[in-house]
Parts: C-alpha cells; structure tokens; sequence
C-alpha cells in the first residue's frame, strides 16, 4: 500500500465526508509549481483557490513566519500585540476605510460584517432613522459555509441542506438595474455585492449596477457591503476589486491572499459604521494573531516593493488576450471574463469543463470549474508570461482533440465503430 493509499484509507475512516478529493499527494512547491510525492511538478492556476498569492516556498512568507515563531505565535485579544495595528493601517490606507477588525477566515468575516449591518441599523433607528433589517444579496453570489454567510449565498444547493436559514435575506437578479430598484425599500439595513463574483462564475458587476447600489444606500442609510474575499488583496490588479469602479462601500472583507497561506480573515468599515459597535459585542479567539499579522504585512509590502499589482495586470491582459484567441478557435467557449489574474472561460457544457479540468490535470495543470460550466483560473501572482503559453497550449489540445472525438462520433450517427 502506498502512502497516498494509507492517507485515503485513514481519512475514509476518521474523516467527514465533505470533500471529493484528487488521488494526488502533494508534499512542497516552487514559485508556480506544486510538487507531488514522486517528485512530479504541476503548474498551479488555482493557488489553493486564491489563496497562495506568492506560489510555494516563497521566501518573504518563511522568513516572515520564522521571525515571528521565535517571538510570539499567540495571546489572546485580551492584550495587546504589535502587528494588529501595523496591519490595520496597512489594509485601511489601501482600501480607502478607517477601521479593521480580524478574524480566522473569509466566511468569519463576512459573519462580521453581516452582525455590523445590522448593528448599525440598530444604532440609526434609536436615532430616529427609518431602516430596517433585510439584507438583499445577488443572484450567483457565494459569501461562505457558515449560517449567515450561507444564508446570504444564493445556490439553493449550499442552503437548503440547512434549512431553516437566517431570515431576512432577498436575492437580486444579477446586474438587473430594475430588480434592484423594485426590491430596495427603508427595510433593506445592507446591499451585499461581489466586484466580481467568483465561485457564481468570475462575473463583473457592470458599472450602472454597482453606482446604483451605492446610491440606493444612500439614500436611506442602509449600508454598501462589498465581500472581497476572492478579488481583494491585488488578484485584479488593484487592492480591492471595487477600485476598479471607483466606488468606494461603507464595509468591506478580505480574506484568502491576505496572509499568503496563514488563516486570515478581515472585515473593514467607515468610522460612521465603526460607531456600532463597542467592547463585547463582537469576538474571536484566533483572528488577528501575531504570527498571521507579521506574515500579512510582509506579504502587503512585497507586493508592493516587487510591483505586483502592475505584474498581475500585465499578466492577467496577456491570459485573457490568449483565452479570447483561444475562444476565436474553438466554438466550445462561449466567454472569456475577468480582471487581472482573476479570469474565467465559460464552456458550452458542464461536462466538457469537467473533462478539462481532468485533461489538465494529466498534462500536469491544475484549474477547476465553478458554476458548473465555468474554468477558473486564479494563478499565484508572480505568474509569467511562458505559463500562460503553457496553459493555453494545453487547453488548445485538449478543444481540439474533443471536437475531433465529437465530429467522429457524429460521423457514425453517435455510435462508435463496431457497435
């Protein structure tokens, strides 16, 4: 028995079944390349899903976790420590909003900023405003496993398993200007926007949805809540998707790149948001600890001092350029969308994305498919050029040999030979 075989045996026994989970064993990695048991290099367009923004064995990340590992990894949020600060005035003065809270991961901090909407309607109703307590959230959207995060995704598939969720929560047609208009009234306390939708298929809000959701916040007071948990921390090539807009939300989440691979999560608000909120109300043992803020900061200054927001632009164009040259050749693909090194190629069917994302496993390529029909590609941020060739040679074989299968399978009316 091999070790990956004694691995699956010992997790088929002592484990929850809630993943279906790849025969491979990895064990390192370099840069773009994540190394298998036997030594064997696959190129990574999924970064963990988003998450390793400086690929594998990153140099700035090690050295980082072992400075702080040497000084301090925990102490409660009873006392204080020195990276929380530093960190919050890292993220406050790249997101354009005034205050930070921590958390271990993006489902946690969307949980936060959920218990901030309505706190703060709380607070402008004592007040004498007229603000109630619904949530309107899109169509598409995914904002977390946890209740209320689950409450407010939209896939019926990750809700109704649960069932009953956290009431209160309506769902907009996405990018349906009119929707939103006849669904918003001074009973919605928050409007609930991904920049760019990521598991609901790599989709960008249009510019006229995103300015009229901010206005219709506005106009009451309920609050703007932008999760950027898979775009933010530069994947599009600036530091929050909602940049790109030039609309700025009263609260926003990070999650996912924030500290390279260490569990980190962060919700961010105005200091008009800020006041909602005071001693007890809101907690976490984890989130914020020394060891996750010193590599998150070293994290934010290397991208900054390598220029990587201008590099995951400069790669980004080029991958989405080759995909839509790709789209050109090949009638399989009915869109090529995205920003940065956040892209996505939509097929004509889920069982051909299932199947790609299988051939480019073999070819030794990692990617996988999201709303059912969708490639995703979220590729660590130091991605070159010579691996968008290598992705997209792959990708072009792999069209090419199933339209050949298919046009020999029309050919003898569906049957294979000798059938």
């Amino acid at each position: 028995m091999t070790k990956l075989d004694r691995i699956k045996a010992a997790e088929s026994r002592l484990l929850l079944s809630t993943y279906e989970r790849n025969p491979i064993l990895f064990v390192g990695g370099e840069g773009v390349h994540i190394v298998d048991e036997n030594g064997t290099r696959y190129l990574d367009l999924l970064s963990g899903i988003g998450v390793n923004a400086l690929g594998y064995s990153s140099p700035v990340i090690e050295q980082a976790i072992a400075r702080q590992s040497r000084a301090l990894i925990h102490t409660s949020n009873l006392f204080y420590h020195e990276g929380q600060a530093e960190l919050a005035l890292h993220l406050t003065e790249r997101t354009g909003l005034d205050r930070c809270f921590f958390s271990n991961t993006g489902t946690e901090a969307w949980e936060g900023a959920l218990k901030l909407a309505r706190a703060y309607a709380g607070l402008r109703r004592s007040e004498g405003a007229n603000i109630g307590t619904k949530f309107l959230a899109l169509e598409h959207s995914f904002h977390g496993r946890t209740f209320g995060s689950m409450s407010t995704t939209h896939k019926a598939k990750y809700r109704e398993p649960f069932a009953p969720v956290v009431p209160g929560v309506e769902f907009v047609r996405f990018n349906d200007v009119a929707d939103l208009r006849a669904r918003f009234s001074n009973e919605v306390c928050a409007i609930l926007v991904e920049a760019i939708q990521g598991e609901g298929g790599i989709r960008p809000l249009s510019q006229e949805f995103f300015a009229e959701a901010r206005a219709l916040a506005s106009s009451t007071g309920a609050l703007l809540i932008a999760d950027e948990i898979q775009a933010g921390m530069g994947r599009t090539g600036k530091w929050c998707a909602y940049q790109h807009y030039g609309i700025q939300p009263d609260v926003t989440t990070l999650a996912k790149p924030l500290a390279g691979g260490i569990p980190l999560g962060a919700v961010l608000c105005t200091e008009e948001v800020a006041r909602s909120i005071h001693a007890g109300m809101h907690g976490t043992t984890f989130g914020g600890g020394p060891l996750a803020c010193a590599v998150a900061i070293a994290v934010i200054d290397h991208i900054e001092q390598e220029h990587l927001l201008e590099h995951a632009t400069e790669v980004g164009d080029y991958f989405q350029q080759r995909l839509r040259e790709l789209a050109r050749r090949h009638d399989a693909i009915v869109d090529v969308r995205g920003k940065g090194l956040m892209l996505a190629a939509e097929l004509d069917s889920a069982e051909l994305a299932k199947l790609t994302v299988a051939e480019m496993l073999k070819r030794r390529i990692l990617i996988n498919c999201t709303s059912e029909t969708v490639l995703r590609f979220l590729p660590p941020y130091i991605l070159e050029r010579e691996h968008v060739d290598e992705a997209i040679d792959a990708l072009d074989a792999i069209f090419t040999e199933h339209a050949a299968a298919h046009s020999a399978l029309a050919a003898t009316g569906g049957h294979q030979r000798g059938e």
